[in-house]
């Protein structure tokens, strides 16, 4: 039996997103003094995962993640191990990355206003409140200590706005996210026929079986290091202290959303006709403004999808194949496939093996795709700037220029094998599903890359015609800064505050 998870270590944001406090903002910290930074972490009031009642829940909420500059800054000992490289080098400390994750031309890392090369922040503290309590909260935690803990970076606080769930382009958003499995019933590390939304709490929580029924690695230290014992052991060696047990890896993109231009662009591929143009930017996203995939939604349950969330989620893209429902570059099918292990009709031993082989299936476009449930996120960011109804967007004059985007913030145990791959072989990937010459048509790049000289077209398959190609898609979306950070357990961050120089 895995161990059982213990809800009062693990920092809050893993299992609720705070979607019911709606105001929330970020800060961007450098360690300037290290006992000072040590003492404000050990008093601040960190939310946790415990499920509370309803009349009992927190109106505020803190939150606390660390760079490994920060974690150094911070005096960890030089035994810590087990750190991947991804989290090491940064989101922008090596230009393969970048230039793998799309973060070239206007949105390189040297274009950033943070987290480029040099400009990495120590800390990232999260607040989020209720309606109207975030002033008095960002004034209570940022007294006392804070001040001569941490240096403020110009672009703190980030600020969030509350659109009611509906991003920028002005499509309802966060309606797909998986289900994790904190019970821990779910077995791991078998074949999956058919989609799964329910996914291992592995996958999202360092110390416990990921779908491969094995365990990410994890940071540890020398249990010199850990004197007060507050760490708990490394299992089967007790010369280790566990120092990611009950946390995870956050990754934070801040992106620039171009709405007017967006909307004008449809506009204009549509010569103007109102209906047409919300169902082109629907078959780029693949779900309507309101929320509506545009699949049907399928008979039988499926595991991690309650009846709350299937009026709108129950479904997969089994039966579309060509894409003439759902356009196979459309966003949401390109960050969720939605695919199993093996195709959905497989049935008994002597099936898998047949498609094992690459045989007996009704389409090639399975076997380009890897299954879901080993590269899911778990999505927690939030808007910012005002909204913009496609209506204004289109008035004529000047477009309205104003800041507004995504504090894209996402969680994954494996950096490399979640975020990064969905980002790169699905989100940037130009041959997705056998695909040519096409990345994701609402945040994808279009800069060339070498043999593929463009990649800025969208496909929308047609039944029995010919398919419409869009051709000269601009870039949408702009990525103006970012970081990858570590978001300890609550037992470690007792540790971190109890280190001495």
């Amino acid at each position: 039996m895995p161990p059982q998870i213990d809800d009062a270590d693990v920092q809050g944001l893993v299992r609720f997103g705070y979607g019911d406090m709606t105001e929330a903002c970020y800060y961007l910290l450098d360690v300037r003094d290290r006992a000072a930074a040590r003492a404000w972490l050990s008093a601040a009031p960190v939310t946790t995962a415990v499920k509370v009642p309803r009349s009992e829940k927190p109106q505020k909420a803190l939150q606390v993640a660390f760079s490994w500059d920060g974690l150094k800054a911070l005096g960890t000992p030089p035994t810590v191990d087990g750190f991947p490289q991804e989290f090491i080098s940064g989101i922008a400390g090596e230009e393969s990355r970048s230039r793998r994750l799309g973060d070239v031309g206007a949105s390189a890392p040297g274009e950033w206003s943070w987290g480029g090369p040099g400009r990495v922040p120590h800390v990232l503290v999260m607040l989020y409140a209720r309606a109207g309590l975030l002033e008095g909260w960002k004034q209570e935690i940022t007294s006392g200590a804070w001040t001569t803990a941490f240096r403020v970076l110009p672009q703190s606080p980030l600020s969030t706005s509350d659109l009611d769930n509906v991003e920028p382009f002005g499509f309802k958003d966060g309606i797909s996210q998986p289900e994790l499995d904190w019970e821990q019933r779910r077995e791991t590390g078998g074949d999956v026929v058919r989609f799964t939304n329910r996914l291992a709490l592995g996958e999202f929580v360092l110390g416990y079986p990921n779908e491969y029924g094995k365990h990410t690695e994890r940071p540890h230290v020398g249990a010199r290091d850990d004197p007060q014992g507050i760490l708990p052991a490394v299992e089967g060696d007790p010369g280790r202290r566990d120092f990611g047990r009950n946390g995870t890896y956050l990754v934070f993109r801040d992106m620039y959303q171009d709405v007017p231009s967006f909307w004008r662009f449809l506009d204009a591929q549509t010569d103007g006709d109102r209906t047409a143009r919300e169902q082109l930017g629907a078959a780029m996203v693949g779900r309507t403004t309101t929320g509506e995939p545009l699949m049907p939604l399928v008979e039988h349950p499926i595991d991690g999808i309650g009846d709350k969330e299937g009026a709108s989620n129950r479904f997969t893209y089994d039966a579309d194949h060509a894409g003439t429902r759902c356009p196979i570059g459309a966003h949401i099918r390109r960050a969720n496939p939605r695919s199993g292990d093996y195709p959905a009709d497989t049935k008994g031993w002597l099936s898998r093996f047949i498609r094992l082989l690459g045989f007996g299936g009704r389409g090639f476009e399975g076997d380009l795709i890897a299954s879901t449930r080993f590269h899911r996120i778990l999505r927690r960011g939030r808007e910012y700037g005002p909204g913009l109804s496609p209506e204004d967007a289109l008035r004529p004059g000047p477009p309205d220029a104003r800041d507004r985007g995504l504090r894209f913030i996402c969680l994954n145990a494996n950096i490399g094998r979640q975020f990064e791959f969905v980002q790169n072989a699905w989100i940037m990937g130009t041959k997705f599903a056998g695909l040519t010459e096409e990345r994701d048509a609402i945040i994808g790049s279009r800069e060339p890359i070498p043999g593929c000289p463009a990649t800025d077209n969208f496909v929308i398959p047609r039944d029995g015609g010919t398919a419409r190609r869009i051709t000269g898609i601009p870039a949408f979306v702009t990525v103006r800064g970012g970081g990858y950070f570590f978001l300890p357990s609550l037992r470690a961050l007792r540790y971190l505050a109890s280190l001495r120089t």
